[in-house]
């Protein structure tokens, strides 16, 4: 697996052993979870599931915004928000494509192509009850295909946990219209 991280002007990647990062959570979990109990939030044993038992900041990440396709090209424009509790120095969002981007392109600052179908960005500092920085994606896509599904989501939140999911992980269906698809 390969983690990226993104800060404003450069781009950084790791390539970090999936089952090492799935075994020590694992390991993390049994050693707090002891007799097979189940331990809440702070760790509070019998309430909630052992995943809950994260000691972190706690924020709620949302995206909002558009997606446009016309004649292989796919247009991309997102606002990040936070729900709060917690205000988050910095988060990266991916966005995944149902069909392969073309061999260059030109991604805006904090942007980076991870694979043939995705692009991670970062989205700025996200104050608690706030909106991070708009971010914006004119991609090319190798073909022309007639509709393309956008995926959407959290690649990276800087350790915190959020109990909602929901509102960051997103699908949108674009067809080749060129109308606006809002998400």
């Amino acid at each position: 697996m390969e983690v990226v991280a993104v800060r404003r002007g450069a781009v950084r990647s790791v390539v970090v052993a999936g089952s090492l990062v799935l075994g020590l959570a694992g390991l993390a979990c049994g050693a707090r979870a002891s007799a097979g109990e189940a331990l809440g939030p702070r760790g509070a044993r019998g309430a909630g599931v052992a995943r809950d038992a994260w000691a972190g900041p706690e924020a709620d990440v949302a995206y909002h915004g558009r997606v446009w396709l016309s004649e292989g090209r796919l247009r991309v424009w997102l606002v990040p928000a936070n729900d709060g509790p917690s205000a988050l120095a910095n988060a990266t969002v991916r966005v995944r494509l149902s069909a392969d981007l073309a061999g260059r392109q030109e991604l805006a600052e904090g942007c980076a192509r991870i694979g043939t179908r995705e692009v991670v960005c970062e989205t700025g500092p996200l104050p608690r009850h706030g909106r991070g920085r708009h971010i914006g994606l004119a991609l090319e896509l190798r073909e022309r295909p007639d509709e393309v599904s956008v995926r959407v989501d959290t690649w990276w939140n800087g350790g915190a946990s959020d109990r909602n999911r929901a509102n960051n992980e997103l699908v949108v269906l674009a067809l080749d219209t060129g109308d606006s698809y809002v998400f």
